[in-house]
């Protein structure tokens, strides 16, 4: 059982270890903070190009380590989360002043400061890599705390990309990385006053405890990803969509289809093309194999996340052929009972028949009220009323429409932002909506002038108040006595942790057991 494989270590020099990051953070981020546009370009630029060229390396480490995924396409998100992130944001501008003559109001970027960022075992180094970057691309230091299960190659991925940016002039301890997570030291971090901002991407249980620190946090739901496919769709082409995004990483993403809802017209024409496209339809006494062996007691079995499909099925005693990506498993009722109703981060696709699209969309909603809600759905449709009934009536906040929603709705095959935490809005009791994005690390300060006509407002389009940094960058001080580590900080600075909410600390240390039960993600 996970519960006795597992325990996070109780480290005793967690909280004198976590205040050091902080503290050392805390002031990196003030130097940061000053730096103008360019300088900050070439440092995302050093350090997205650093994580390019290890991401081939990274992804086969991180299949080693974890156990989870497909190494091809770990490196597609590794280089999506590093050269792709510095592309795509290359245009965009979170450190100049923004003069709006006509309104009288300008308007001063402000990092947030220090960002601590929990990383998920599923998708390690692009995460790493993506959370990184904005944190650069917006002027902030962050201090990355990885799932134990990754620990090793998310220290390796921070250090590449934390070695780039000091190189190209980023402050010494812009970038830190828990190489140990421990009970005391995740507790110390997320409780600390100078964090500034948790952003937290894993189980619900580090959701949780992220938001009841006491600090800013962001946080994402778990995903269940109902998708309908209507009679009006190109069956060929929704089909290869569906399964190629069920199989890509083995289904690691929390974007990954969970349960396929098809109208009955052309249910059978669909499964015909699943088939060609790699998918094997599990018959009634396969199904239950496969069920019991990934839902033993009713609850999914963490040794298969990300496993193969045709080592679920040899488990399970299903003969497949060698290329099966993916396993198609029928059910009649989308109950809480079921299951297959629930997120499955493994290639085994629930699939429902329905009479009508009306139908379907009421299935549809049933899923995402088991869970799941606020964060994703997909729909295959050339029907533009169906597809705008069914995107009003899911409680979503992103819907991929003729695209699988493994890479639609994380942004990488859709023009939504490229995103590894996906936010769940209101409905998913997340305080974000959006998918993550460099905007969401930087407030504002605006400079609001009279609106009265007659009151002048100066030129200040030539001003700012950034700079280049004045030769090299200081490093981060230390003690003389210290054999290298950074300077901890004195009784004066120290926090006190009993200011947390009393269960914190017993909170977080179950919230990783809690999360090697569920694997949910956003």
């Amino acid at each position: 059982m996970v519960e006795t494989m597992f325990e996070m270590p109780l480290d005793p020099a967690g909280v004198p270890r976590g205040r050091a990051m902080v503290e050392r953070a805390e002031w990196a981020a003030r130097a940061f903070a000053s730096y103008d546009a360019a300088t900050v370009q070439r440092i995302v630029d050093a350090a997205a190009g650093a994580g390019a060229a290890h991401a081939k390396e990274l992804a086969e480490e991180a299949v080693r380590e974890t156990g989870f995924g497909v190494a091809e396409h770990k490196l597609l998100k590794n280089l999506a989360c590093s050269r792709g992130i510095a592309e795509l944001y290359r245009a965009a501008d979170y450190v100049d002043v923004v003069v709006d003559a006509d309104a009288k109001i300008v308007s001063v970027p402000r990092p947030a400061g220090v960002v601590l960022a929990l990383t998920p075992s599923t998708n390690p180094v692009a995460t790493v890599f993506f959370k990184t970057l904005l944190a650069l691309l917006t002027r902030n230091a962050i201090v990355i705390c990885p799932h134990p299960y990754a620990k090793e190659v998310c220290a390796k991925a921070a250090r590449i990309m934390s070695e780039a940016a000091v190189a190209a002039g980023a402050p010494d301890g812009c970038i830190q990385v828990v190489e140990e997570p421990s009970i005391p030291l995740v507790n110390a971090l997320m409780t600390d006053p100078r964090t500034d901002v948790i952003v937290a991407t894993g189980g619900s249980a580090m959701v949780r405890s992220a938001y009841r620190s006491g600090n800013p946090a962001i946080g994402v739901g778990p995903g269940n990803v109902p998708v309908l496919v209507d009679a009006s769709a190109d069956l060929a082409a929704a089909a290869k969509r569906i399964v190629d995004s069920k199989a890509f990483d083995n289904s690691i993403l929390c974007t990954n289809e969970s349960v396929l809802v098809v109208e009955k017209a052309v249910a059978k024409q669909l499964v015909s093309q699943l088939e060609r496209a790699g998918a094997h339809l599990l018959a009634p006494d396969e199904r239950d194999r496969v069920r019991d062996l990934i839902f033993p007691g009713g609850h999914f079995d963490t040794a298969w996340v990300g496993k193969d499909a045709t080592d679920i099925a040899k488990a399970a005693g299903v003969r497949v052929g060698p290329r099966t990506r993916i396993l198609l498993a029928p059910f009649d009722l989308v109950v809480p009972e079921e299951p297959l109703a629930h997120e499955k981060l493994c290639p085994v696709l629930g699939m429902v028949v329905v009479e009508t699209a009306a139908r379907g969309i009421d299935a549809a909603r049933a899923v995402l009220r088991i869970t799941g809600e606020g964060h994703s759905a997909a729909i295959h449709s050339t029907d533009a009323r169906t597809i705008m009934e069914f995107s009003a009536a899911v409680r979503v906040l992103r819907v991929s429409v003729n695209v699988g929603n493994s890479l639609g709705s994380s942004g990488l095959e859709t023009n939504l932002a490229p995103s590894m935490t996906i936010g769940t809005g209101f409905f998913g009791r997340s305080s974000v909506g959006e998918n993550l994005e460099p905007k969401h690390l930087v407030n504002w300060t605006r400079m609001a002038w009279n609106a009265d006509s007659s009151v002048r407002m100066p030129d200040l389009a030539a001003l700012t108040p950034w700079h280049a940094p004045d030769g090299p960058v200081p490093a981060y001080p230390r003690a003389s006595n210290d054999g290298g580590s950074p300077l901890v900080p004195s009784p004066t600075t120290d926090i006190a942790v009993e200011g947390a909410p009393d269960n914190l600390r017993d909170e977080i240390r179950r919230l990783i057991i809690e999360e090697l039960n569920a694997i949910v993600r956003g």
